[in-house]
């Protein structure tokens, strides 16, 4: 095979119309395994391929990056940085999306090998085509160009190169392209700032930091909706939320939330803020960001209660985030009648509401109902029950109904409600006395589909994590619920039929 993609490479450089012989070379060059790839090509081979994509023919095109694609591959990324340099900033500014993004690709494992990046910084011509390429029309280059950037900035020498150098201003003018390539650019510099305070230093100190947080209170809301976002994945590291803590971001995060009601655009960008601090919530503390911004959970409740049912998605999310920690069901557990209201609107949605609404607040349910056998204690075990007797005057029967009804999401929800109950002892008692239910458990037929068999499977899990359900189950119906355990989700009980022929 090594002799034939020789002989196809050799053939490719007389041919007028080298489409047939690239397609046969692709074949050759898929068919040979990586290593002998490696050991039967150069780059110097190469040069045939990358001149054919001086080319308008679409097709000639496409076969020539799909080889190049795969042997650029099998090269060390110094060597290919060292010895591709003019094709590799050649492709930068090729015509065809496919053969940027092939560039960029190859680009991206030079500066993630510390000799790779030495070859790429050696030209910073390269960078700035990269750089450039952020403002490509297509989300895949930039998308590709923007990853590049952002592995070159693991190190200092590459922080030095993007922020202390020519290219410092080539960001900026790219920046100045339009109101989406900004963006980019901020999505660049988040993901580099969140690598360590090191490195958002280098970008605050460049201003490209400041100039993002003077978005959140812009004038075009959906710019702001857009900076929120950002602003919510620059807080995912601590030290990111120690700058946004000192640069004051949360304390004008909450004077927006409050501010919102006098905005009559303010359902753009309000599902973001408050995504902001259900983020900040888990990361930090529930109890802190409650208690610190109150303004934050008065929202959710709002939202929760909200007849737009644009607005409730988030407000569901957010409840079953914050509700899904002993802290979080504390806090929530002390606005007291507030919540109580909130969750019989959840259980009318669950009951009522559109499918993605009936799901979401299932699974809203479901983590506010979750209490791990090692986080049980008496408080919160009678918490959970009173949240749970608090959906319906026969909450078990609701949460089974709707398990029932044709909706495999539905019935999935619905199953990981009772997976979340299923370990406290209350919900076990509960459902021992329901007429038939231990049997529903147990029958399998009942889930259709490998999700909802998982599902099933979990919750006869869930119930075999307690140390109580064998006492209050009973010593038949426990031996059952290890037998399934044992046999598995997909487990399907054959059964002999007998046919009797010629009986009259």
């Amino acid at each position: 095979m090594a002799a034939s993609i020789e002989s196809l490479l050799a053939e490719l450089a007389e041919e007028e119309d080298p489409v047939e012989g690239l397609r046969s070379l692709r074949t050759a060059v898929f068919a040979t395994p990586v290593s002998s790839l490696r050991e039967t090509l150069s780059v110097a081979q190469l040069g045939i391929i990358f001149s054919l994509l001086n080319t308008n023919d679409k097709e000639q095109v496409e076969v020539c990056v799909e080889i190049l694609g795969r042997v650029l591959e099998v090269l060390d990324p110094a060597h290919l940085a060292r010895n591709c340099r003019a094709e590799l900033q050649s492709g930068l500014t090729h015509p065809d999306n496919s053969v940027k993004v092939l560039a960029l690709t190859q680009i991206g494992r030079a500066v993630s090998d510390a000799d790779g990046m030495s070859e790429v910084m050696n030209n910073p011509e390269i960078l700035q085509e990269v750089i450039q390429c952020i403002g490509a029309e297509s989300i895949g280059v930039s998308k590709k160009a923007i990853s590049a950037l952002s592995k070159l900035s693991n190190t200092k020498a590459g922080l030095d190169a993007l922020f202390r150098s020519d290219l410092l201003k080539k960001l900026n003018d790219v920046m100045a392209i339009s109101d989406i390539v900004r963006y980019r650019v901020y999505e660049l510099v988040v993901e580099i700032s969140s690598v360590s305070p090191v490195s958002l230093g280098y970008c605050a100190s460049s201003s490209f930091v400041s100039k993002l947080l003077e978005e959140l209170t812009g004038d075009d809301v959906l710019i702001r909706a857009t900076a929120i976002e950002m602003v919510t994945s620059l807080a995912q590291s601590q030290h990111g939320r120690q700058y946004l803590a000192q640069q004051g971001v949360m304390d004008k995060i909450s004077n927006m939330i409050v501010g919102a009601d006098s905005d009559p655009f303010s359902s753009f960008y309000l599902p973001g803020l408050v995504k902001f601090f259900g983020n900040l919530a888990i990361m930090d503390s529930p109890q802190q960001v409650c208690e610190n911004y109150p303004a934050f959970l008065n929202m959710v409740f709002a939202m929760a209660m909200s007849p737009d049912s644009t607005q409730i998605p988030v407000a569901l999310d957010t409840l079953g985030v914050l509700g899904g920690t002993v802290e979080g069901k504390q806090v929530l557990h002390k606005t007291g009648e507030q919540f109580n209201t909130v969750i019989k609107r959840m259980s009318r949605l669950a009951q009522d509401g559109a499918t993605d609404l009936r799901v979401r607040s299932l699974e809203a349910i479901a983590q506010l109902l979750t209490l791990p056998v090692e986080q049980q204690t008496d408080d919160l075990l009678l918490l959970t029950e009173s949240w749970f007797c608090s959906l319906s005057s026969e909450p078990l029967e609701m949460i089974r109904s709707i398990s029932t009804q044709p909706f495999p999401e539905l019935h999935c929800s619905a199953l990981r409600v009772f997976t979340a109950i299923a370990c406290q002892a209350w919900a076990q008692r509960m459902m021992i006395s329901s007429p038939g239910f231990a049997e529903w458990v147990m029958e399998r037929s009942v889930s259709k589909g490998k999700e909802a068999k998982d599902c099933k499977f979990q919750l006869v899990g869930a119930l075999l994590s307690s140390s109580s359900t064998q006492e209050i189950f009973g010593a038949q119906n426990y031996l059952k619920l290890k037998t399934y355990l044992k046999e598995g989700p997909y487990f399907v009980n054959a059964i002999a039929s007998v046919t009797t022929e010629g009986a009259d």
